[in-house]
């Protein structure tokens, strides 16, 4: 079997990798963010001329099936805002940030999101979380010569979807999560396993890689049920599980989880009998903590990024006290940091001009680790390599991080999952 390196070791990881994540977006205010890769020749954007501020639009779940990932990725990006015109702004000016919501992939908010953001002239927009969402206006946004910037979307779509070379995301495929995840349940013992994911291309793709790895590791998905996650009512699904008596079960959706874990627990396959596993699309820390104390007490999740410090989570809490988790916060910090330092080393607030350096400005100088530092050191006229919070960043050639990290973590008796991390576990990604 292929094991996936602790945290501090690397894992190679064949093939570029990343698959569906979701979520949805919010409101409307003011701030910033933008990133990409360098244009194709023969698909290149049009030629947007910069008028000399860069306007950040951000397309975050504030309603819909990842509401929930919504705050901590709005308060990374006011967060690096914040920081950034504190320290003069970009070419000179502050950053402006208009917010919306992406809602998800039941509703067309995404898409008159974008259009509202594009008459608002946004050089950038960051967002969505989801990655079914982001691939509905993916062709709206790079179209009109804008970056497209995500913290969060992990399909392998992405990868080598047509995107005039300024898609980016500073979150790591689905491809190592699943990987992750797949050799953890069976590094647990456990060699029968059932799957329960939601059919979409996150839920589907995810479950194609932890089924791949189970197998590759030398256990047997005993069966895999592929559900429709807008159901009313999940219990044939999960009689099918029931049937087999798996040892673990992988739980892959959104906020129907829930209903899901309700079920199992009414035919008799709860946690403390069966072990589950979870992904960054339902291991939350608001979905469950109304049903009964220990329900999910030993359940394990697993969500892409590196730890958010002890500082950074303070620093977070000031500019949102209301945050109960920071999932996704450091890529959203790292997406709007690099966006402003990229547009510095361009001296063009213009998405495709900005888009041109993105990968130069996070790979291959000198190291730095925030705004302020890094930009003194492009003024004096050194190239800069940007490591964020979230990890070293460095674009490859796709506009996908060369170098990603999972945290696994695991649920208490009251139903939330503890913040810090059991383990972390860091991959290579070519491609």
């Amino acid at each position: 079997m292929i094991r996936i390196a602790p945290a501090g070791r690397f894992l190679a990881v064949a093939a570029a990798a990343s698959l569906a994540l979701t979520a949805c977006g919010g409101g409307g205010s003011n701030t910033a963010t933008q990133s990409s890769q360098p244009a194709a020749p023969s698909s290149s954007a049009p030629a947007a001329k910069g008028d000399g501020t860069l306007t950040i639009g951000t397309l975050l779940p504030q309603t819909g099936s990842l509401a929930f990932l919504g705050p901590p990725e709005f308060a990374g990006v006011d967060l690096a805002i914040k920081e950034i015109n504190e320290a003069g702004g970009v070419l000179g000016k502050p950053v402006t940030k208009y917010d919306t919501d992406s809602g998800d992939t039941t509703t067309n908010i995404a898409s008159q999101s974008v259009d509202k953001l594009l008459a608002q002239k946004a050089d950038a927009i960051i967002g969505a979380a989801s990655s079914s969402v982001s691939e509905s206006v993916i062709d709206k946004i790079t179209g009109a010569g804008v970056i497209h910037f995500s913290p969060a979307n992990t399909s392998d779509k992405f990868t080598t979807i047509e995107d005039k070379g300024l898609y980016f995301r500073t979150s790591p495929p689905d491809k190592l999560q699943g990987r992750v995840l797949g050799d953890l349940v069976v590094s647990d013992g456990n060699d029968t396993v059932g799957i329960l994911a939601m059919q979409d291309s996150y839920g589907t793709g995810l479950a194609d890689q932890v089924q791949k790895t189970v197998t590759d590791g030398g256990g047997e998905v005993v069966e895999r049920v592929d559900y429709d996650p807008k159901a009313a009512d999940f219990s044939a699904d999960v009689a099918k599980i029931k049937a087999k008596n798996p040892k673990g079960i992988v739980l892959i959706g959104f906020e129907e989880t829930a209903k899901v874990i309700q079920e199992l627990v009414k035919q008799g396959l709860p946690a403390d009998k069966h072990k589950w596993y979870m992904v960054d699309g339902n291991t939350s820390n608001t979905n469950y903590v109304k049903m009964p104390k220990g329900t999910l007490d030993g359940v394990k999740g697993t969500i892409p990024g590196a730890a958010a410090p002890e500082e950074f989570q303070k620093q977070l809490l000031a500019v949102n006290p209301k945050l109960e988790d920071y999932s996704y916060a450091p890529e959203s910090y790292d997406a709007m940091n690099l966006l402003a330092l990229a547009a510095e080393a361009a001296k063009s607030d213009a998405g495709v001009d900005v888009a041109a350096k993105l990968a130069e400005v996070s790979k291959g100088g000198e190291k730095c680790k925030n705004f302020k530092t890094c930009v003194d050191l492009l003024k004096a006229g050194k190239d800069i390599d940007y490591d964020g919070v979230s990890g070293p960043v460095e674009f490859n050639d796709a506009g996908d991080p060369a170098v990603a990290t999972i945290g696994i973590y695991q649920y208490g008796k009251d139903n939330k999952y503890a913040t810090k991390a059991l383990e972390y576990r860091t991959g290579n990604i070519s491609g």
